[in-house]
């Protein structure tokens, strides 16, 4: 019925799903459209072999894509009953969603609406603490996908995430390759992908301790803000039960569902995946900031936005050229 009466609603939806945040903006998906249904696979020539050497982050990338999806669907009053990693033998597979009609509810579009207007934002936030009622909500939104969010609280172990994503950047920086693919995806006036000039700081000097290092960009850090080392940004460890394909992709889902719902609160939102692409950072993430209890999948950044407007949208690939009957 979907694919007879509604198949341009499936398309739009497909369209908010590919507004989902990927590593370095590589929206490394392709999607299949059947009658009633839609597959989700995972694209290796969008894959970051050197820096996502494990696959990690293009697992995560297409979990946070499938969410999307699954917001926007239900927006538009279809509902999607999703069968993960349908085939052993095919891991990029990552998963067959089909569709029957239903109807929408108001937290459904305002999750949708929440899909436009999502940002990646590198900026130093301000030192106003985050609501804990509004952690909380975050922290019910990450399991709902199966997953764990749990706050850094206390400054050691604050430290402990930033000394990892230092020690990550300086293991990356000695990797053959590693420069090359990223100035590979940033940094560029891309129209379709990667992280264009004008989403990256105008001073780096000026970005979070805990930002990557893309170079040189357009964006200013804002009016008013504090030095780099007071970046007034909660940071929150995700994590899951195991390290297994499934976990990494309900760890996208659940990156989704986190910063659609930080949104919708108003805050602002970066993901860091640096300290989760080294093993040796990875497991000090694991033995240090999480006791030993999960397996670590992404650092979320969370805060409020400096004054001023917010970063552009990322361009993203035409739809009709991720879509295949």
């Amino acid at each position: 019925m979907i694919d007879r009466v509604d198949r341009d609603t499936v398309r739009s939806a497909i369209a908010l799903a590919s507004r989902a945040p990927s590593v370095h903006n590589s929206q490394p998906w392709r999607w299949r459209v059947g009658p009633g249904v839609v597959t989700l696979h995972a694209d290796r020539e969008r894959w970051l072999p050197v820096a996502d050497a494990d696959g990690r982050d293009l697992a995560l990338s297409c979990g946070a894509a499938l969410h999307h999806l699954r917001v926007a669907l239900a927006a538009a009053g279809v509902v999607a009953t999703v069968r993960r990693l349908p085939r052993p033998g095919d891991p990029d597979h990552v998963a067959t969603v089909a569709l029957r009609a239903g109807s929408p509810a108001e937290t459904d579009l305002a999750l949708a609406g929440a899909i436009g207007t999502r940002r990646t934002d590198r900026r130093p936030f301000g030192t106003w603490d985050v609501p804990r009622g509004f952690v909380d909500e975050l922290v019910d939104r990450a399991a709902g996908q199966g997953a764990v969010l749990r706050p850094v609280r206390d400054e050691r172990r604050r430290l402990e995430v930033l000394h990892a994503i230092a020690e990550a950047a300086a293991v990356q920086e000695a990797t053959a390759g590693y420069r090359t693919e990223t100035r590979l995806w940033t940094g560029s006036g891309a129209a379709v992908d990667g992280v264009p000039a004008a989403n990256l700081l105008r001073d780096p000097a000026a970005g979070p301790r805990a930002a990557r290092h893309f170079g040189t960009g357009t964006l200013d850090a804002g009016p008013g803000l504090p030095a780099a080392d007071a970046d007034g940004a909660m940071l929150l460890v995700l994590g899951t039960a195991s390290d297994d394909p499934l976990s990494r992709l309900r760890a996208g889902e659940a990156t989704s569902a986190v910063l659609l719902h930080a949104t919708v609160l108003g805050l602002a939102t970066c993901p860091l995946s640096q300290p989760l692409e080294v093993g040796s950072t990875r497991a000090v993430l694991q033995s240090r900031v999480l006791d030993g209890t999960l397996s670590p999948q992404l650092v979320l950044r969370v805060g409020w936005a400096p004054a001023g407007p917010p970063p552009p949208p990322t361009p993203r690939r035409p739809v009709d050229e991720t879509i295949t009957a």
